[in-house]
């Protein structure tokens, strides 16, 4: 059963939510922008019976509102402290779009307790990926926002990410408390600092890449393939799904997502019984 905590950084107070199991693997799913931990509902009744679960809302999201002087660096450093209080020691990332970039940040600074990543819907870090025009229109996702009126910035939002009914409304839920002042800051400050802290990484364990086959959220797909083909990392796309590719077919992505694991486990198995 989850259990609700909280955590006390420098920006605020940050909320997250665990079930631990014993001798199980550890799973720690964070979520995009203008959304919170509950996008992963499907996640957690698929995992909760065998795996220690951690999900929160990053700084400035969800309940951790409000929260000041966010930066990717700092969601790393909380996300560190928390895994710390709760002694897992070694543990799953999987990020969902935004939610890469904490993770990836995480994943560099403290690469000895990450077993693997999961990169959902998300892109990578590297200062290879991204042109001068890439940055530039990141800039102006706010502006072009900024004139729709609030319900239709809400719908078409949660329209662009979803291709089924239920993931379509489990964004209008997530949209729902948000001001539209409160979703423009979010959205300018998860691009402004993702543009700030982006570096090169190169990361000493598995990684691999989930996008929805219909992702059209700006050059997601994009950037994947080209992340892949760097790396060499897999990338498998998900059937039927757009950039919500959790909500629209978690099926596949939790199949992906644990045949990844297992694969992961059995592998240190096997080099333990040498």
């Amino acid at each position: 059963m989850m259990q609700h905590r909280t955590i006390h950084a420098q920006g605020g107070t940050v909320h997250y939510w665990i079930d631990k199991k014993e001798n199980a693997e550890s799973i720690v799913f964070t979520h995009g922008v203008t959304a919170d931990h509950t996008m992963f509902e499907k996640q957690v009744s698929y995992f909760e019976k065998a795996y220690t679960l951690l999900l929160w809302d990053v700084p400035m999201h969800g309940c951790s509102r409000p929260y000041q002087n966010f930066s990717y660096q700092d969601t790393a450093e909380i996300l560190h402290q928390i895994l710390v209080r709760e002694a897992l020691h070694k543990v799953f990332l999987v990020g969902m779009s935004m939610g890469g970039y904490p993770s990836q940040h995480f994943a560099k600074a403290y690469p000895d307790q990450v077993q693997g990543l999961i990169a959902l819907d998300t892109t990578p870090l590297g200062l290879r990926y991204y042109s001068k025009s890439d940055l530039w229109w990141l800039k102006q996702v706010v502006p072009m926002a900024k004139v729709f009126p609030t319900a239709i910035l809400r719908w078409s939002m949660a329209a662009s990410v979803s291709l089924t009914h239920y993931a379509y409304q489990t964004m209008r839920s997530m949209l729902a408390p948000l001001s539209k002042a409160e979703i423009l800051e979010q959205m300018r400050v998860a691009y402004t600092y993702f543009a700030i802290e982006n570096q090169d990484v190169s990361f000493p364990f598995p990684v691999l890449i989930l996008v929805g086959e219909k992702d059209c959220t700006g050059k997601v797909k994009t950037y994947c393939k080209a992340w892949a083909k760097h790396t060499g990392y897999p990338l498998h796309f998900i059937q039927k799904a757009r950039h919500f590719s959790n909500a629209d077919n978690p099926d596949q992505v939790n199949k992906e997502i644990e045949t990844f694991i297992v694969s992961i486990r059995q592998g240190s198995d096997s080099h333990a019984s040498l």
